[in-house]
């Protein structure tokens, strides 16, 4: 499988990105790995059998 990345634009209230950001910080974590590991965890939680074999091994 391909080692490259996409990008994905969201929009979000800025009061929130702020808190969120916050919080990413004092975890000592970037917003970005945050946002990986949530998408990982709702495609094992909603994604059909063949979606969730067509994941690549958390790195």
């Amino acid at each position: 499988m391909e080692n490259r990345t996409a990008r994905l634009t969201l929009l979000v209230d800025p009061t929130k990105k702020q808190i969120f950001e916050e919080i990413c910080a004092l975890r000592d974590i970037t917003s970005s790995q945050v946002i990986r590991q949530m998408i990982r965890e709702y495609v094992q939680q909603h994604g059909t059998p063949e979606q969730i074999a067509r994941m690549p091994a958390h790195k």
